[in-house]
């Protein structure tokens, strides 16, 4: 006996849906884009329903807003300066044929401009903005590269010219045990101290020579 092959069970709201485009956008003062095409695909094995949902359906008129899966139509029917950069909503849902909750939805932005060609000229200027923008922020940071460089090649630090007279001045003091100096015996050094200061004092003197 051959077992029925059982279709997995859907659940409500999960489903996903395809709709292109996924943006609408009318201008005003072009009525070719106040009619514009929104089509639903089904990848399902199963037939599907759909109901086309709006935020303000008094500003639209929506072709088949019920019914089964075919491209939809979506004409705006008040096109008004108040409602210029409006973003209204379309929320598509789906459904299995036989079946009545909504398996799947998919939302759509609608929003009126007042001008393609305006929109054009913003998109340029912005693009023209930061493009401006862009190129003086290269130019400033290369002109504060240019203090740092001409500081660090100006010459040894005061510090470091600082510590090297420290080590010499301990070279020139006395050795520990020397009694005839008129230096007092706290400021004689040890061999080792004095071995101490002349390593210390090469490494300055690498360190002066490189800068």
């Amino acid at each position: 006996m051959q077992q029925q092959k059982r279709q997995p069970e859907l659940v409500e709201g999960n489903l996903p849906v395809f709709v292109f485009p996924t943006e609408l956008i009318f201008y005003a003062d072009d009525q070719s884009t106040h009619k514009q095409v929104l089509t639903l695909y089904n990848p399902y094995e199963f037939a599907l329903k759909f109901k086309v949902l709006c935020t303000t359906p008094n500003k639209y008129a929506v072709v088949d807003a019920t019914g089964a899966v075919k491209p939809h139509v979506i004409r705006h029917r008040d096109v008004r300066a108040s409602y210029y950069g409006v973003i209204d909503k379309f929320r598509l849902q789906v459904s299995e044929q036989s079946q009545r909750k909504a398996l799947g939805k998919k939302e759509i932005i609608a929003t009126l401009l007042p001008s393609a060609k305006e929109q054009q000229q913003q998109k340029e200027e912005e693009e023209k903005r930061i493009k401006e923008h862009l190129a003086e922020s290269v130019f400033f940071e290369q002109t504060l590269c240019q203090p740092e460089n001409r500081t660090a090649s100006s010459g040894p630090s005061l510090l470091t010219v600082f510590l090297g007279v420290v080590c010499v001045a301990a070279l020139m003091l006395p050795t520990l045990g020397e009694m005839e100096s008129l230096v007092p015996l706290y400021l004689h050094l040890s061999v080792n101290q004095k071995l101490v200061a002349a390593y210390v004092l090469g490494l300055i003197t690498m360190v002066i020579l490189r800068t």
